[in-house]
């Protein structure tokens, strides 16, 4: 491999990893951040009406579990669901501009997001600070389609797969890096700060603030433009924040059957994400720690399979076979999960659901690549990507329900029976064409 192509690579790698610690960071902290903010604002603040709102919904309990698990997915949602709207503005924009100023763009947006958060001395910042990271978090399109700037259309889902292998090792470093942080209180040693906004979580955005910064500067030294004048669209590269409309911009074939069967598998994977925590606590008596470790393991199968087996099985089956081997094996994995009453059964469904899930998604991601014609990879990337961020907004809400009002074998039995319709979606997709 080319040594501009590696550098390259490892900068794509970098930011989604940086984008996904982004997103998960913060999961530890949702109960102390709670606490926190309602004991500063009290019960008739925003956050205490919407703490009362979640309780009306699913009831409390002595420990107050589900209505903090509840408010770490309506912040989790309010990240993916700007994500899902501006991830194709990024790609568009870069199909216009080029890559590097976008890239550059939206990391320097993600460094002050991290800022933000840093001087969240009220809910009001807090939010802020994840609106603004959540729109810039929209250039993992931009980074899609630099990996598709600099591939062979053959080796396409191997770039994706890599990609896809940051965005696991950031799931697996994010929620580590914020429990670690969390006991890093600034206020204790530097109490005068507290008039500036910083406070217990600062030291937290600190640190992924400091990652931000490393990317960008890194960028700035290091990143090449990948795409050329001659090829940068101009009646495709439009700028939208609207991702239906730019559905129907991209009327090519492939291109929106791959999106839909990209969103339908990825709700109910977040559905199923999302209930992990409460089925292991109910079934198994999980503690916080035997959480986390789960969490490390789904992630770094995520990382294994993406990182190393993706590229080798590739050009053996193609991608559209491999995909289809992964909805496939996902169901078993759902259906296993719903069933675990043992430590056994839950990290054998967890194998395959993990492992089938990661063979799938580079393929989805590399099929829309090569449906997609060189001047709107940027654009068919970025609305790609914003389906699978529209998917983590409602997946979790979609399963929440059916925990709660159904039983928690429920989001799992249902999710492998609407696996089905993705599944016979794979069969009808036509061969890419052989084309940069």
């Amino acid at each position: 491999m080319p040594a501009k192509r590696r550098s390259v690579l490892g900068l794509v790698f970098l930011t989604v990893f940086l984008d996904m610690v982004g997103f998960s960071v913060i999961f530890p902290l949702f109960p102390k951040m709670l606490e926190h903010y309602l004991a500063l604002e009290g019960e008739g603040s925003a956050i205490g009406r919407l703490v009362a709102f979640l309780a009306g919904l699913v009831g409390t309990d002595e420990s107050g579990f589900r209505v903090t698990v509840l408010f770490g997915s309506l912040l989790g949602s309010l990240y993916s669901l700007l994500q899902f709207l501006f991830a194709p503005f990024w790609g568009a924009l870069s199909d216009r501009i080029g890559r590097r100023p976008t890239l550059l763009v939206t990391l320097a947006g993600t460094a002050a997001s991290y800022l933000l958060w840093f001087v969240s001395g009220t809910f009001l910042v807090l939010i802020l600070a994840r609106l603004l990271g959540g729109i810039m978090a929209g250039n993992i399109s931009t980074a899609s389609a630099v990996i598709a700037d600099t591939s062979a259309p053959e080796d396409r889902a191997k770039g994706m797969g890599m990609l896809g292998a940051g965005i696991g090792l950031g799931f697996v470093l994010g929620p580590a890096l914020g429990a670690f942080a969390s006991q890093w209180d600034l206020l204790a040693r530097f109490p005068e700060w507290a008039s500036f906004g910083v406070n217990p979580f600062s030291g937290a955005a600190l640190v992924a603030f400091a990652m931000a910064l490393v990317n960008f500067v890194w960028a700035v030294t290091h990143f090449p433009e990948t795409l050329p004048p001659e090829k940068r669209g101009r009646a495709a590269g439009v700028r939208t924040r609207n991702p239906f409309r730019a559905l129907r911009t991209l009327d090519l074939p492939g291109v929106s059957r791959t999106n839909l069967i990209y969103f339908l598998y990825f709700t109910a994977f977040s559905a199923i994400e999302f209930t992990l925590a409460f089925l292991t606590v109910e079934r198994l008596g999980y503690t916080p720690r035997k959480i986390g470790m789960m969490f490390v393991f789904v992630g770094l199968t995520i990382a294994f399979v993406q990182g190393g087996l993706v590229r080798r099985l590739v050009p053996r089956l193609g991608e559209i076979r491999l995909a289809l081997f992964g909805l496939a094996g996902t169901i078993p994995g759902f259906l296993l999960i719903g069933l675990a009453y043992t430590e056994l059964q839950l990290y054998v469904g967890l194998a395959f659901m993990a492992g089938a899930s990661a063979l799938a998604l580079p393929c989805l991601t590399s099929l829309v690549s090569r449906y997609s014609p060189a001047d709107r990879q940027g654009l068919a990337l970025g609305t790609f990507r914003s389906m699978g961020a529209l998917s983590r907004a409602i997946g979790p809400v979609l399963g929440g329900l059916l925990y709660f009002g159904l039983g928690s074998g429920a989001p799992y039995f249902a999710g492998a029976a609407f696996l089905l319709l993705p599944l016979a979606l794979v069969l009808a997709l036509p061969a890419p064409a052989t084309r940069d």
